[in-house]
């Protein structure tokens, strides 16, 4: 069994070749992905296919959405150990408005927000927009 299948049934999430050629795609990228680039990516696949691939990932904890403010849901895998808890794995993202490009910066956590005893949390998103380190040149 290899680590990516291992990973997936962890989550359980049955480790079908093109689940196992996803989350590979996304492993191999260092930025958040929208469905579009997933799609060019698998061309010849049904698009429902990898959409419900994502939505599974996505519910299962092995992906987590991110709304950088383009209108383009984006998706980056989770870290290892993550569960998605408002309260303890929410990091920053940086989108950079030269490239384009969202990237989570997971060793830069949000810090807990206290809300007024009526409040209910259910998602929390913190991206910060600039110019990322690849176009900088730095």
């Amino acid at each position: 069994m290899t680590e990516i299948e291992k990973t997936l049934q962890d989550r359980n999430v049955r480790p079908t070749a093109m689940r196992i050629l996803i989350y590979k795609f996304m492993a191999e990228k260092e930025i958040a992905v929208a469905l579009s680039d997933i799609e060019n990516a698998f061309s010849k696949a049904e698009r429902t296919t990898l959409y419900r691939t994502i939505k599974t990932f996505e519910e299962n904890g092995i992906v987590h959405q991110i709304d950088d403010g383009t209108n383009i849901s984006k998706y980056a895998l989770c870290e290892a150990g993550c569960n998605c808890e408002l309260n303890h794995d929410l990091h920053l993202h940086f989108h950079c408005s030269n490239c384009d490009e969202t990237i989570c910066l997971t060793e830069q956590k949000i810090p807990n927000i206290n809300l007024p005893s009526a409040y209910i949390a259910e998602d929390a998103n913190l991206v910060v927009k600039g110019i990322c380190e690849k176009c900088s040149g730095q």
